[in-house]
């Protein structure tokens, strides 16, 4: 029995946190999934991966249905906790969809059903029969909640650059941002661009996103003297792309991660709640 849930283990992890957009609820979903596999009669389990995978989406969509009335009282912005993903590029899945900040980010506007159901036909290639059985609902009504969430995507998001385009346009925002150069972020950034800052109520992070170039801009060229001064900068793998983790004296501050298209930068994502780091 524990052979068969540490081999799950990895696919349960990633089922709960493209769900849920937390990486320490993940951990929390799957240590109750263990809890109840421990305690069922498994007799007549013959698949079960199967059946931890059913467990753990159910939990994970129960546990998002309250976390979203939370979050309706978080202080700011609310962002998607970021995992290293260094180690597993996939975190788990058959293919590394739903895994990055900003399609998390975008994710959590539709309810928890239809993101499970996005989740486990896009990330993890499940057949519509088995997500219906999951969810305890119609195939048809399955390929409708995963089309909904497409649709939803794509309405939200444009197409993202190549991984080698997304790093170096990382790098001239990065550079413009500690330089405080007006021209050079206004060159890397799109016209509508949304700088979001979670910092769950901490001094400094920004309340509210600020939206456009103009206006990102200016907030970037005002904000940089105080805060890139006497800070170390660290690339990292965060959520499968390139990201930016800045400390101070050794401490994490910011994970930096961005959103691109052809036309620049779409949005800028600054995680600086301590809990999240």
């Amino acid at each position: 029995a524990t052979r068969d849930f540490v081999a799950a283990r990895p696919q349960l992890f990633g089922i709960a946190y493209r769900v849920l957009g937390s990486a320490v609820e993940a951990e929390d979903i799957v240590q109750e999934a263990w809890l109840r596999w421990q305690s069922t009669d498994r007799t007549d389990i013959r698949e079960p991966a199967a059946f931890l995978a059913t467990v753990t989406a159910r939990l994970a969509i129960n546990l998002a249905q309250s976390a979203r009335v939370r979050r309706e009282t978080y202080i700011g912005p609310w962002l998607p906790e970021p995992v290293d993903t260094s180690v597993d590029p996939q975190l788990g899945a058959e293919r590394a969809e739903a895994l990055d900040l900003a399609v998390l980010f975008i994710l959590e506007k539709l309810n928890p059903v239809e993101r499970a159901a996005y989740v486990l036909r896009e990330a993890f290639d499940y057949p519509y029969a088995r997500i219906a059985d999951i969810l305890e609902t119609s195939e048809a009504n399955t390929r409708q909640l995963v089309s909904r969430a497409r649709k939803h995507l794509s309405a939200e998001r444009r197409e993202p650059v190549s991984p080698d385009a997304h790093r170096r346009l990382l790098e001239v925002f990065l550079v413009a941002a500690q330089t405080g150069s007006l021209s050079a972020l206004e060159e890397v950034l799109s016209a509508d661009v949304v700088s979001y800052a979670d910092g769950g109520g901490i001094r400094g992070a920004s309340k509210i996103p600020v939206v456009g170039r103009p206006h990102v801009s200016k907030y970037l060229v005002a904000f940089a003297p105080r805060f890139w001064p006497e800070t170390d900068i660290r690339w990292v793998e965060s959520n499968g792309s390139p990201a930016v983790l800045v400390s101070s004296h050794g401490n994490p501050m910011v994970l930096l991660s961005v959103d691109t298209s052809e036309r620049g930068i779409e949005r800028i994502m600054w995680v600086m709640n301590p809990d999240k780091l």
